[in-house]
């Protein structure tokens, strides 16, 4: 992994964990599933672009899908 990966990850994980913290106080299921999602994937993609473009979409995911 190089820098621009770490940083990333780190950004995404501090994203992902307020969409945990906010579908756990409104007992929402969507927003908790994609803040694990943002969590955890950028560990298993090391492509950058790829890397943002899964992030965009999880990010939109709660708006558009509820559980």
């Amino acid at each position: 992994m190089d820098s621009w990966n770490i940083m990333l990850s780190v950004l995404l994980g501090a994203i992902g964990l307020g969409y945990i913290v906010y579908g756990r106080s409104q007992m929402r299921g969507m927003p908790l599933v994609s803040g694990i999602a943002l969590c955890v994937f950028p560990y298993f993609v090391s492509n950058i672009w790829l890397i943002l473009l899964i992030a965009a979409v999880l990010m939109v995911l709660p708006r558009f899908l509820d559980f």
